[in-house]
Formats: structure tokens, sequence, C-alpha cells
């Protein structure tokens, strides 16, 4: 007679609002919500703001998203998008940093958020190429539409992501967007054939 044994289903792990929750009780559970979302917050910051800033505005992100988790609202906004609402008006305090490391690499050709890094493929040796022309492109676009359009590029967010880290509508988000584009082609005439 053959004994049924007792299969162990996986343990879900518990989706961001639950851990929000949790961390009011268990502060430390917050921890989780840094390792999940930490890294990609990071490497956007660092490409906006430069490896100087990019730490100690990560750490102010999350060190807000958890004085301010009780405020959090799972039924108007995603954790992430929240997350990165909180972190894209600390980087708006920083514009000036921003603008001048943008002409900073308009000028040398070194980009300061990837100096030192042995970059080997093919893609980022042509962006180098065009490194300070986006820079000095990058720079005169008005801050708003800047943000938006490096969410996207750097951020890997959506469109609908963008909005509701924003807190803009949809629309607006799209119209920014396009708006930046136009200009960094007009800035870049070489990239209008490379699809």
């Amino acid at each position: 007679m053959a004994t049924a044994r007792a299969v162990s289903q996986p343990r879900e792990e518990p989706d961001d609002p639950a851990l929000v929750a949790a961390s009011l009780r268990d502060p430390e559970s917050f921890g989780e919500l840094f390792r999940r979302h930490g890294p990609r917050l990071h490497a956007y910051i660092k490409r906006r703001l430069g490896p100087t800033l990019a730490d100690d505005v990560v750490s102010e992100t999350f060190a807000t998203a958890f004085r301010r988790r009780e405020g959090f609202d799972d039924g108007r906004a995603e954790f992430g998008a929240w997350l990165w609402g909180i972190a894209s008006k600390l980087i708006a305090h920083h514009h000036r940093q921003e603008t001048r490391m943008y002409r900073a690499f308009a000028r040398t050709g070194v980009d300061p958020a990837e100096a030192g890094v042995a970059e080997a493929t093919d893609d980022r040796v042509a962006a180098a190429a065009l490194g300070p022309q986006l820079a000095k492109a990058l720079a005169s676009l008005n801050a708003q539409d800047r943000n938006a359009l490096l969410l996207l590029a750097w951020g890997d967010l959506s469109y609908a992501e963008i909005a509701a880290t924003l807190d803009l509508p949809l629309g607006t988000v799209k119209a920014k967007i396009h708006r930046a584009r136009k200009k960094l082609r007009k800035a870049l005439p070489e990239a209008k054939n490379d699809g």
C-alpha cells in the first residue's frame, strides 16, 4: 500500500501593498521593498544625477516612503509608481546638478554617470559617440519633458507608469515625451536614419 506524501506548495511572495501593510507592524519587512525596487531605481537615478548623488537620493527616497507608508493608498497607485514619484520629486531638487552634468558631458564627451566603466557592446560605443550631443540636447529640454522622457528611456517605465509616477494624465505624458523626442531628433540629425 502506497502512502501519500505531502507535497509542499511554494510560498507565495507577498505583493508590494501587503509588504507596506506588514511594515506598519514589523518595520523590517519594508526592507523587502528596498530589495525589490532599489537596484532599478538606483540605476535610473545614477543615470540622471551621477554616481555621487545616486546613493543619497535612493536612500532619501526610501526614507521618505518609509515615513509616509501609512498614507500609501494601493487603490490609487501601485507602490512602484508611488516610489518613483517620490524619487522624481527628489531628482527635481537636483535639477541644477543634472543640467551641469549634461553640459559637462557635452563639453568633454565623458559621461559622468559611466566614468570608469568599461563598455564592450557596439550599442554602447555608438551611444558614446553621440553622447556629448545627446547630453547637450537633454540639458536644453525643460525639466518636466526631460523627466518624462528619461523615465521611459532610462527608467524603463511604461507611459501609464510614468503618468502615475508624475501624477499627470496619460495624454499629457505622451505629449511631453513626443515633444522631447522631437527636440532630440532635431539636435541629433545623424540619428534620424538609424531607425
